[in-house]
């Protein structure tokens, strides 16, 4: 993924002394899956309806395929959007909602016809050509408006959302299927949601957002397992976040006491010796360990969890962490020993 298809230039986009979205620059390369993520007012969706041309920047550029956009519509613009609400046309069909936009082209009723049915098998929903939406379930119009939107070969297809309204299974098996069709197509996504496993199942790369700023921009796994920030490794899954002192500096590697034991880290530029850091360890990075442990704690909640139980341990400073097991034989008040099978993540 080298080619440049969308490009950000310092967007700046506030609504009255309300500033939403800051100096955020961004690139997006061509064939990638790419998702926004992040809370409710962080700025992700008025980012995305600003690559739309929804909205207007107040300041900074949008590029699509090295064309400045920003004052362009977005009817003129290569990208389609597809809204949480789906937005289908209630009184047409099927057929008629995806053949929409062409129809707005002028292109010809023969091509027109060819290609939602070409649509239509893709997204297996060939007998539904003559349903109207009322008739179907929303899993359903879900892949009618993603047909309708990608009909017409744009570069980009914008998604806000789109998964929001559907139950958690069929949440769960739309991922599935819009990640499979988006690489099969070869199109570029760009994907708002604030559905953290969801970003993490369906992305290439993911750009965390808080307060109108990308927090961190990198794949799933660097995003899972090495955040950047405390916010990310406390938004992003579940984690224990504790505080450990740095024993020593050493080129560009540091030593971190926590709870007595030391471990190794590589050295952050700002830190300082005897300073107290940010640590975060994933509960399934937690294992109980009674003869080697680094640290000792009782068993305060015992939690059912589906295929593993999670363990809420009450350790000797006050503090709670929790940890995954697949043992059902822990209960409250028992005391055990905890180590970690990774080396924690130090956040500056």
């Amino acid at each position: 993924m080298t080619e440049k298809i969308i490009r950000l230039k310092e967007i700046n986009k506030s609504y009255g002394t309300n500033h939403i979205v800051k100096d955020l620059s961004l690139d997006v390369y061509k064939g990638e899956f790419l998702t926004l993520l992040g809370p409710s007012g962080c700025g992700k969706t008025t980012t995305l309806r600003m690559i739309g041309g929804f909205e207007a920047p107040n300041s900074g550029q949008v590029f699509i395929n090295e064309q400045d956009v920003t004052d362009i519509p977005p009817n003129k613009r290569d990208v389609n959007t597809v809204f949480q609400n789906y937005a289908l046309f209630p009184h047409m069909t099927v057929n008629e909602n995806i053949e929409y936009g062409m129809r707005m082209k002028k292109i010809k009723k023969n091509e027109r016809l060819e290609r939602v049915n070409k649509i239509l098998k893709m997204v297996q929903m060939e007998s539904f050509a003559s349903r109207k939406p009322k008739e179907m379930s929303g899993g359903q119009q879900q892949r009618i408006a993603v047909a309708r939107a990608i009909v017409n070969n744009p570069s980009v297809l914008l998604l806000d959302e789109p998964l929001g309204a559907l139950d958690l299974k069929l949440r769960k098996e739309m991922q599935l299927e819009l990640k499979h069709l988006q690489k099969s197509l070869g199109m570029t996504f760009i994907y708002v949601t604030h559905d953290q496993e969801e970003a993490l199942t369906m992305s290439d790369r993911i750009a965390v957002m808080r307060d109108g700023r990308i927090d961190q921009l990198d794949t799933p796994e660097s995003i899972y397992n090495h955040p950047k920030t405390v916010f990310i490794a406390d938004f992003i899954g579940e984690t224990n976040l504790l505080k450990g002192k740095v024993a020593s500096i050493q080129g560009n590697e540091a030593t971190i006491e926590l709870f007595g034991h030391k471990f190794k880290a590589n050295k952050n530029d700002n830190f300082e010796l005897e300073e107290y850091v940010n640590i975060s360890i994933r509960p399934e990075n937690l294992i109980l360990s009674n003869e080697d442990s680094y640290f000792k704690g009782v068993v305060k909640e015992v939690l059912f969890a589906g295929s593993v139980r999670k363990l809420v341990v009450e350790i000797h400073n006050g503090e709670e962490i929790v940890l995954t097991i697949d043992d059902s034989s822990y209960l409250p008040g028992q005391e055990v020993g905890i180590t970690w099978k990774q080396t924690p993540v130090v956040i500056a």
